[in-house]
């Protein structure tokens, strides 16, 4: 499965290249850098410092989302591998098949069709695969709001075939005074058990304001909060489970202070 999900992957960008120009192939871009520091993880040591970058683009041929995290476990606590540190991201291609095709397969509140990618890596092998039909939806007042749906397959220890993810993504921006407050985030739901890795929901929203708009020197430098709940984390059923530096369950609840800069 993980051969032919990235094969999947490789010939899905060969032929989103093969229809674009040299001069149209990246139709916009954005970057940001995130500071966060956060109380009450569960699994991994309970306070935690990242710094994360992204980026954001659209192409000819679909868009683009890309994201890695690194993370500062606070005090002397070290993860399950005996680290203080540590560190995960996400690559994830998506295929517009009306950009690709060149049809309007807009109807209803649906804008587009499309089929979503993504890699996930990290420290201390933990390498999934996911691969499946998307949807980008027109919903009134939302900047953008997507709605993946994926065949999951988990490497290394948490080996595991033929789970189902939902992962809606959105962002809805509210006026106030003279800047913005965004709200933003995403969804996982594996909505079914593989052997190993077991069904669980992971809620990751921003609620976060403009502050540089807000003092008339650019936009684009927030300030807010974000708030982690993840029921079964990592896919680890919560029962009967003891970590090596907390005792209790899986289920998080974890709250984060945060300053985001685009660029």
């Amino acid at each position: 499965m993980k051969r032919t999900t990235s094969s999947l992957m490789l010939a899905g960008s060969l032929l989103a290249a093969g229809q674009a120009t040299a001069g149209d192939l990246l139709q916009w871009q954005d970057n940001s850098l995130t500071y966060l520091n956060g109380i009450d993880f569960t699994v991994d040591p309970p306070k935690q410092q990242t710094v994360t970058f992204e980026h954001a683009s659209g192409w000819s041929f679909g868009d683009l989302f890309f994201f890695v995290d690194g993370i500062k476990y606070n005090t002397d606590a070290t993860n399950g591998a005996g680290d203080g540190h540590t560190f995960y991201g996400e690559l994830s291609p998506r295929f517009s098949l009306g950009k690709m095709t060149g049809s309007d397969l807009s109807f209803g509140i649906v804008k587009d069709v499309l089929i979503s990618t993504t890699y996930e890596f990290g420290e201390d092998d933990v390498d999934s695969y996911l691969i499946g039909p998307a949807v980008d939806l027109n919903i009134p007042g939302f900047d953008y709001f997507q709605l993946n749906t994926y065949l999951r397959t988990t490497d290394g220890k948490r080996d595991g075939d033929n789970v189902w993810q939902i992962t809606p993504v959105w962002s809805y921006t509210i006026p106030v005074g003279n800047s913005d407050l965004v709200i933003d985030g995403f969804m996982d739901w594996v909505v079914d058990n593989d052997e190993s890795y077991h069904a669980n929901l992971h809620f990751n929203p921003q609620i976060k304001y403009d502050v540089a708009k807000a003092f008339g020197v650019g936009q684009k430098v927030y300030v807010g909060v974000e708030y982690d709940y993840w029921s079964d984390k990592y896919g680890i059923e919560d029962e009967g489970f003891v970590g090596s530096e907390i005792l209790g369950g899986t289920d998080q609840s974890a709250i984060s202070l945060l300053v985001k800069a685009h660029f």
